[in-house]
């Protein structure tokens, strides 16, 4: 698959977080991984490791185990970056369960 752009790619993207558990999983990581940067910032320089581990560890964990697919993010990294953090924004203001349902989205298998 080819996305020229964001706005192709989020419904694909939303397809691959199709269980709740995957998404809260995502939270989960992109907050734990914003609380370390500004600890990393205010305290110590070390904790910025931590940043990327966080997020892309409780992330691909749930592809792997909860959501069982293969993380975007390994064949689109920029644009899965960028849809984390639009699909946290939206479940911190309450939005992702009407943006799933407004996309009517299902799984979509992956080409391999």
């Amino acid at each position: 698959m080819n996305f020229r752009n964001m706005d192709e790619f989020w419904p694909y993207f939303v397809s691959q977080h199709s269980k709740p558990a995957t998404r809260r999983w995502h939270f989960a990581g992109v907050f734990a991984s914003i609380l370390c940067l500004i600890y990393s910032f205010t305290f110590n320089w070390c904790y910025l490791f931590g940043v990327p581990v966080l997020a892309y560890g409780a992330a691909w964990y749930s592809h792997f185990f909860v959501e069982r697919n293969v993380p975007a993010s390994f064949d689109y990294p920029l644009w899965s970056f960028l849809c984390d953090m639009k699909m946290f924004g939206l479940i911190l203001t309450g939005q992702m369960d009407k943006e799933i349902r407004r996309l009517g989205k299902k799984p979509v298998p992956r080409d391999y």
